[in-house]
């Protein structure tokens, strides 16, 4: 097969404590010898460090923080497209996917591929409206509530029991003992996520988590793992992949009965009488995907493939074993490259 050569744009640089899955994608794609990749970072704080990992990121452009909305990211999208001619958009964060998906039309016409779910699928599945859609198709789902006032937190003993979850409008999950830590979550949650405030029923168990890529029919591909070290934040430091076979049909079902498509995670809790229970949904690739590439199921570069109008077999295996461990590096650059981003919204 002829080398593709891509020019492919992709957001969440923040390699941090809590990460974006935007550097493991790219090097998921540059794994890829289908591709011949050039790379541009989309950022939205100039000290992502995505931005200054040259071996990773060809070119960086800043981009209107998604509350901007779908116009202004347009606008600005499209100074990039002129500049840099865009074969495809891999977007990697909750709090965009709104914007990209009504987009999807505009970035088809100028000739950039996106391979992302409609907003009534993104929808189903957010925090939500998932229990509904648990019950609707056969899988357990922890029971849920959705705050919007301290108020409200005076009777929620009469439904739930503690320890409780309190979890963001988008990321971020606290277990919480008492009244008093609801209130202080509550509040810590809605300052950086906005309302409502997730509770749900504690679950006690083992956590796992599996990413998929679907094509809106079928699983394309699917790595179960279960984290060995989990930080303050909730976020999987390590992890190793699984074999299971009751992991993977259920994200065969979880495909079909919810018509995704692209890249999503699910997170599992493996109760102590062995019952599967869907945390979450996450409507993207996790950061820790570039273990998928590593254990022989390249996803990153599976979407691509899919987006570009490729016909793309499931995947049939994988290695388990894998394992992955994250680790702090201090990157070093100069003051110039942060002045550059800073002032030219560029790097």
């Amino acid at each position: 097969m002829e080398t593709l050569k891509l020019t492919i744009a992709v957001t969440g640089l923040n390699a941090v404590d809590s990460p974006g899955p935007g550097v493991g994608v790219i090097r998921s794609l540059r794994d890829c010898k289908d591709f011949d990749v050039r790379i541009i970072g989309l950022s939205y704080e100039a000290l992502e460090p995505g931005l200054y990992m040259h071996d990773i990121v060809d070119k960086s452009y800043q981009i209107p923080y998604p509350s901007a909305g779908s116009a202004q990211l347009k606008s600005r999208l499209e100074y990039i497209h002129e500049k840099e001619k865009l074969d495809a958009i891999i977007p990697t964060f909750d709090a965009e996917l709104a914007n990209f998906i009504k987009l999807a039309p505009t970035l088809k016409s100028w000739g950039i591929a996106t391979f992302i779910a409609n907003m009534e699928e993104l929808t189903a599945l957010d925090k939500m409206h998932l229990f509904v859609f648990g019950e609707k198709h056969g899988f357990k789902v922890p029971k849920t509530k959705f705050i919007s006032s301290i108020a409200q937190i005076e009777d929620l003993e009469d439904e739930f029991d503690f320890p409780m979850v309190v979890k963001g409008k988008y990321y971020e999950a606290y277990i919480a003992h008492n009244k008093g830590q609801i209130e202080s979550y509550f509040h810590k949650l809605n300052a950086k996520w906005g309302l409502p405030v997730v509770i749900q029923e504690f679950i006690k168990g083992t956590e796992i988590v599996i990413t998929c890529l679907a094509d809106g029919t079928q699983l394309i591909g699917a790595i179960p793992l279960r984290k060995l070290y989990i930080t303050d934040k909730g976020k999987g430091w390590s992890g190793v992949v699984l074999e299971d076979d009751a992991l993977i049909e259920m994200a065969k079902k979880f495909a079909k009965d919810s018509k995704w498509k692209g890249g999503f995670e699910l997170e599992l809790m493996r109760s102590e009488d062995d019952e599967l229970y869907i945390m979450e949904v996450n409507p993207r690739f996790p950061a820790w995907i570039y273990t998928a590439a590593a254990a022989g199921q390249n996803h990153p570069a599976a979407l691509i493939k899919i987006a570009l109008g490729q016909k793309v077999k499931p995947f049939k295996n994988y290695e388990a074993g894998k394992m992955f461990v994250r680790y702090s590096w201090d990157l070093i650059t100069d003051i110039s490259e942060f002045q550059q981003i800073t002032t030219t919204g560029e790097l």
